[in-house]
C-alpha cells in the first residue's frame, strides 16, 4: 500500500468519524445552535427600522424618506429609544444617543444598502438621514 492511499484511508476514516458524531446529535441541539442567530426583523426597501429591543425584537418603529427631512435630527418619541436597526433607505444614516443629535454623546453612521444591526453600541434616540 502506498503513503497516499493509505492517508487517503485515514482521511475518508475521519471523515466517517464526524460525520457519524454529527449524526449522534440530538436535534434539540441543533435547533439551539440555529435559533441562536437573530433573525432579521422585517423592514421593507426604502425604510429605517428601529427595534426597542436587540436582535430585532420589541416594538418596531419604521420611517421612510417620503416622510423624513433629509439632514434634520428627527428625535424618537419621548421616553422610547431603539436598540437594533436596519437601514434601506439607499442613504446613510447617522443614529444617536442624544435626542437632539448632539455629536457630545455617542454616535455612529450606517451605509444605506441593507445595512441590519442586531445590537447598536448605545440606546438610540434620534437619527439623521443624509442626501448620499
Amino acid at each position: 500500500m502506498t503513503e497516499t492511499s493509505t492517508y487517503t484511508k485515514r482521511l475518508l476514516a475521519a471523515g466517517a468519524m464526524a460525520a457519524c458524531l454529527l449524526a449522534a446529535l440530538p436535534a434539540s441541539a441543533v435547533s439551539a445552535a440555529v435559533a441562536a442567530e437573530p433573525k432579521l426583523g422585517a423592514c421593507g426597501p426604502g425604510r429605517l427600522c428601529l427595534w426597542s429591543k436587540p436582535d430585532f425584537k420589541g416594538r418596531a418603529q419604521s420611517h421612510e424618506l417620503a416622510t423624513t427631512d433629509i439632514e434634520s435630527c428627527v428625535a424618537l418619541p419621548p421616553g422610547t429609544s431603539a436598540q437594533s436597526l436596519a437601514n434601506r433607505t439607499g442613504r446613510p444614516v447617522t443614529t444617536y444617543q442624544s435626542a437632539e443629535c448632539a455629536e457630545a454623546g455617542e454616535f455612529e453612521t450606517y451605509p444605506g444598502r441593507g445595512t441590519w444591526v442586531p445590537q447598536t453600541p448605545y440606546e438610540v434616540r434620534a437619527f439623521k438621514i443624509w442626501e448620499r
